[in-house]
């Protein structure tokens, strides 16, 4: 038996697995998701796949490092899991290329949009072909010979698209990189009749290879991807500013070391034995796919029809009926709390308070912590503003969110330079807390605003995922989270607190005593529950914690979209533990913990799930809802998300991901469109 199932844990990464099938799931469910958003599930699919392999599978290359007496002493097996790993995204890859040749190509064609393979074009599609590759590609296509007689080693840029072309007549190999960060992936060919043509830009380049190559004597073109190690192994030392180390490192992610060859399985196998060598991976590092790679970029899939059908249907955003049309935030922040919901309502709620404490003549503090940051945006221009304003401005940024470390560092310097205080990244812990804090001087004292939310300062992301915010003057609660913000300005090592969780000083002890407490209700016989949302569940102590909870009759129902390393349902250990995930038409990203606590049910949301790293290594703030009428228009909201009944999946110990089935007599509910319709009615 694997250790991981002996310890009653799942390893997190095979179960990641688990949860990209559910993504997989969407791109085959015709009967609520459109053509083109199907598609977007296969990009989704791919780009999830992706980084999975830069960060997840690198590590577990990293173990294998590790002296081999110490890998068995901590039950470590690298090797095996990878082997696993490999083997179940095959068998995934191989249901998306079934998806996508039996089921999308043909739904497109039947939709008067045909995908044309360059051995498939017609005279005039060749000359149009032609045409755009002379005036688009022509001179930023640069070939390449290799010889492996001579050379033994070659590079290939991280997550680029490459053509591998083998020659009858030479055993030099040609590779010539597929411009695709520069142009659009695909191009349309024209309209004939009724029916539109589009190629990939990969085909235009296979079509003009021999012209490229000037030869003749072309015997194979296939395309193939390269990934790299995503991690920035920099030393957590306490002196020098870890931004700049950062900043400096990150040209690491082209070098760093290959962890999946991703390539056309057309090619021979002593083409790929070759290719292997070169790149100096292994064999489970191989992985054969089909004709096109990066299918991420089926994001901008070009719809020349404009069929409305083949897309969602628009959903206009609800507007919030006490902050829509309130002209002094402060005074509607001051007279109740108030409950944002994201992508049903605007982001820009977040963006106007932010605006006017930039322009309000009385407030003389704004502070916020910022994971990743956005482009240029109505926030960014706030925050310059309110600097210009004379506003002391304190921004934190995580340096060290991933892949958004070049932006974030960008923007600190663009504060930086207009007068903002800017924080960077602490060693050894992220700023991944989603908080906001105006200071206002008000009848000559000063007045605290806050907003404390599930989800990043981020207008764009707001628009797919789903997260909430609370908007508060609460003094006892905005006195706390002034402390948080002088723990990340140095002022305070820990902040005394009892209303907010704060990782890493409160939030785990907090949470282990509530759920302690639902235990000693259970086993007096009373009601007990625990209910809870997040992203994923991993920490071992929490997990051990909840067996003890189920095993004394303690209901525990969670929903975690991702993967968990919990194994639920299990007879004496979990039976009382039953899971679902949510995957449906935007990304379900908020945290919600409740506790029944005897009848007066308690109910947290922030940024924090049941992670070690949120639990101990981040600073993570959670809050409490105290307002009765948003504890149960949240509480409303979290029901509709349990009683999905049609884009629910059971996580179970068999991982089979079951879709929750509707029960004869019950209404059907797509929770993400009920909480629509719900709050639409509220407001």
């Amino acid at each position: 038996m694997d250790s991981e199932i002996a310890d009653n844990l799942k390893h997190r990464d095979l179960n990641w697995l688990s949860f990209n099938a559910r993504v997989l799931q969407e791109a085959q469910d015709k009967r609520f998701n459109p053509l083109f958003e199907r598609m977007k599930f296969l990009a989704i699919y791919s780009s999830n796949l992706d980084e999975y392999f830069r960060v997840r599978v690198s590590q577990l290359r990293q173990i294998k490092r590790v002296e081999k007496s110490i890998r068995k002493k901590l039950a470590l097996r690298p090797n095996k899991t990878v082997k696993e790993i490999i083997a179940r995204v095959k068998e995934q890859q191989e249901i998306f290329g079934s998806i996508f040749n039996n089921e999308i190509k043909p739904e497109l064609a039947a939709n008067h949009i045909v995908l044309v393979a360059s051995e498939e074009y017609t005279e005039v599609q060749k000359q149009i072909a032609n045409v755009w590759y002379v005036s688009h590609l022509k001179n930023t296509v640069n070939p390449f010979l290799f010889n492996p007689a001579t050379e033994s080693e070659i590079f290939l840029e991280n997550q680029s698209l490459y053509f591998c072309v083998t020659f009858s007549d030479s055993k030099k190999i040609g590779f010539v990189k597929i411009p695709t960060d520069t142009n659009d992936r695909f191009v349309e060919l024209g309209k004939q009749d009724d029916t539109y043509s589009i190629t990939f830009l990969d085909d235009i380049i296979r079509h003009e290879i021999a012209t490229i190559f000037d030869s003749q004597s072309i015997d194979g073109v296939y395309e193939i991807k390269l990934s790299r190690d995503a991690e920035l192994y920099i030393d957590d030392e306490l002196d020098g500013i870890l931004a700049e180390r950062i900043y400096k490192s990150l040209e690491q992610r082209q070098e760093g070391q290959p962890t999946r060859l991703l390539y056309d399985a057309s090619m021979p196998k002593p083409v790929a034995k070759k290719l292997r060598k070169l790149l100096k991976l292994g064999k489970i590092d191989m992985m054969p796919g089909g004709r096109y790679h990066n299918f991420n970029d089926f994001f901008k899939f070009p719809d020349p029809t404009n069929n409305e059908k083949l897309h969602y249907e628009d959903k206009p955003v609800i507007k919030h009926k006490a902050l829509e049309n309130a002209t002094n935030y402060f005074d509607a922040i001051r007279s109740k709390d108030h409950l944002v919901h994201f992508p049903f309502m605007s982001f820009n709620y977040v963006e106007r308070f932010v605006e006017q404490a930039a322009n309000d003549k009385d407030v003389t503090h704004i502070k916020i912590s910022l994971y990743r940051v956005a482009d240029e945006s109505a926030l960014t221009t706030s925050l310059l503003k309110a600097i210009e304003n004379g506003k002391q401005v304190t921004i934190f940024i995580e340096a060290k969110a991933r892949f958004d470390e070049e932006n974030n560092i960008t923007w600190g310097r663009k504060f930086e330079e207009k007068g903002a205080r800017v924080i960077y990244s602490y060693p050894r812990i992220k700023v991944h807390s989603k908080i906001l804090m105006v200071e206002r001087t008000e009848n000559d004292k000063s007045k605290r605003y806050a907003y404390i939310g599930t989800g990043n300062f981020n207008g764009d992301t707001s628009k797919i995922y789903c997260d909430h915010g609370l908007f508060t003057a609460n003094n006892k609660i905005a006195k706390e989270l002034s402390r948080v913000f002088e723990v990340l300005e140095g002022k305070l090592i820990v902040p005394r607190n009892k209303h907010l969780l704060i990782s890493p000083f409160t939030t785990r002890r907090t949470f282990e005593k509530l759920i302690h407490s639902e235990i000693e209700a259970a086993q007096a016989g009373k009601t007990a529950k625990i209910t809870a949302k997040m992203n994923s569940l991993e920490d071992k102590d929490i997990i051990e914690l909840l067996y003890k909870a189920s095993q004394a009759g303690v209901q525990i129902r969670l929903i975690i979209r991702g993967f968990t390393c919990l194994i639920p349902g299990v007879k004496g250990l979990s039976e009382n533990i039953y899971i679902t995930s949510i995957i449906d038409r935007y990304l379900e990203h908020g945290r919600i913990y409740m506790f029944h606590n005897g009848g007066d049910e308690q109910m947290y949301i922030g940024s924090a799930d049941w992670m070690t790293r949120n639990l101990d290594r981040r600073i993570e703030v959670l809050v409490p809802i105290y307002d009765k009428n948003l504890f149960t228009e949240l509480k409303d909201i979290f029901i509709l998300q349990l009683n999905d009944n049609c884009k629910a999946r059971i996580q179970d110990s068999e991982e089979q991901n079951l879709y929750v089935e509707k029960l004869d007599g019950e209404a059907e509910i797509r929770s993400q469109y009920a909480i629509y319709d719900y709050l639409k009615s509220k407001n």
